[in-house]
């Protein structure tokens, strides 16, 4: 089985893509939805230990998590050491349970793959890429979203640059959905098993 992971910055289209392979009959497994998951459930209790009154109801609650981070990095790494973690088991189990089921291929949707040395937890890395002044204006349109916002997300991701160069395939969703779409379907080819003949 080969397990692929899909990343990229902010505002490039990613979440389109991971559902374009989904479309296809690749089974993924959301990182941003685990952690939603998460939150409603194991890791609760444990980032209510570490930061007191954002558990509301049994899950937590994200604006207040938010305020308990923002601009304060020492707790957001104490935050990304409760979560990333249990994410990480999350997507193990979705592997295994694919890799049971027989399934030639699985996608990792995981913003933050290279971030969090994810690489070793993949066969192939596909990157989601667009025009920078393109990813500026989709992420600008998003409620709630300022510049000043925008530039602290870039400035704790890896470059769109240098995840390009690390990457086994590029995906640029600047030409529009039936181009990255195209470009999933050349993937998904390259990879079948008929394709890449034993192994």
């Amino acid at each position: 089985m080969i397990v692929l992971g899909l990343t990229g910055s902010i505002g490039m289209g990613k979440s389109t893509t991971a559902k374009m392979f989904a479309d296809e009959g690749v089974p993924v497994h959301d990182s941003d939805a685990a952690v939603h998951r998460l939150y409603a459930g194991a890791a609760a209790p444990l980032i209510e230990a570490r930061f007191p009154g954002v558990v509301v109801d049994g899950a937590v609650d994200r604006s207040r998590l938010a305020q308990a981070v923002l601009g304060n990095p020492e707790a957001l790494k104490a935050l990304e050491a409760i979560i990333h973690p249990l994410v990480r088991a999350d997507a193990d189990a979705f592997v295994a349970e694919h890799r049971a089921r027989g399934a030639p291929i699985v996608l990792l949707d995981a913003p933050l793959l290279f971030e969090t040395g994810g690489m070793d937890r993949v066969d192939r890395i596909v990157v989601v890429s667009a025009p920078a002044e393109e990813q500026r204006a989709r992420v600008l349109r998003r409620p709630g979203m300022t510049e000043e916002k925008f530039e602290a997300i870039l400035a704790r991701q890896v470059p769109d640059a240098e995840k390009r160069r690390r990457a086994d395939f590029v995906i640029d969703t600047g030409g529009g959905k039936e181009t990255a779409r195209a470009a999933v379907r050349t993937i998904l080819a390259a990879l079948s098993p008929d394709e890449s003949g034993p192994g």
